[in-house]
């Protein structure tokens, strides 16, 4: 029991201090949010007084950001954590994806490519939906639908060249992240392991704790 209550005092699920969208997420590190929907609602039950609409808003206005890290999955990331957080764990995420890249033939040419026409695609500010971006893609000859498309834009989050973009109605765009967060800090990568293990014990019990870090590749030792 003592455990159970110790854990929903980490989580900020019994009481809690947070006001917004993004002192949550910049608490807990990283939020899983490949369903949105209930990544929006897991948000609202640690910040007093949020309602959907304040995560939405915080999240059109780029106050948290939705991108592949940590694992293959989406998540929610602060602006000020994105750049360290994917430079830390990019290379385990591309290791997962290795067998995709190869099935869809995709090498370190086509990502070139697919970078560089995403880059000029976005420039200036502009959001655009995937199907948009495969579009532009399609032009200039690289074949994107289905899950190669998916495993371009993948490889573009780890990255850093795109990050979630607001939504337009019920669909989701993609943004540079140099332009929807131009001030997110790297992170030496001694650093980045002693701040990942830091917020883990802040927001988590030791047993979450213990298997977080093994969840996101971390030995004892500290290594990736």
């Amino acid at each position: 029991m003592e455990l159970l209550r110790r854990r929903l005092r980490n989580q900020r699920l019994d009481r809690s201090e947070l006001r917004k969208p993004a002192e949550v997420v910049q608490w807990l590190g990283a939020v899983q949010a490949q369903d949105y929907s209930g990544a929006k609602w897991a948000i609202g039950l640690r910040a007093k007084g949020v309602m959907d609409g304040d995560v939405e808003r915080a999240f059109d206005e780029g106050a948290i950001l939705r991108t592949h890290v940590l694992r293959p999955t989406w998540h929610f990331v602060s602006p000020a954590d994105i750049r360290w957080m994917l430079a830390l764990t990019a290379p385990r995420v591309r290791a997962a994806n290795a067998a995709t890249y190869r099935e869809c033939e995709l090498d370190a040419t086509v990502f070139r490519r697919s970078r560089k026409a995403l880059e000029r695609a976005l420039e200036g500010g502009k959001e655009l939906t995937r199907a948009e971006l495969a579009s532009t893609l399609r032009r200039e000859g690289i074949v994107a639908a289905g899950i190669r498309l998916a495993a371009l834009m993948i490889e573009a989050e780890l990255e850093g060249v795109i990050v979630s973009g607001p939504r337009k109605g019920k669909r989701f765009t993609y943004a540079l992240l140099d332009e929807r967060a131009p001030r997110g800090r790297p992170l030496p990568r001694e650093e980045a392991l002693a701040e990942l293990a830091k917020r883990s014990p802040s927001s988590r019990s030791a047993t979450s704790r213990a298997t977080g870090r093994r969840r996101f590749g971390i030995s004892p030792g500290g290594r990736v």
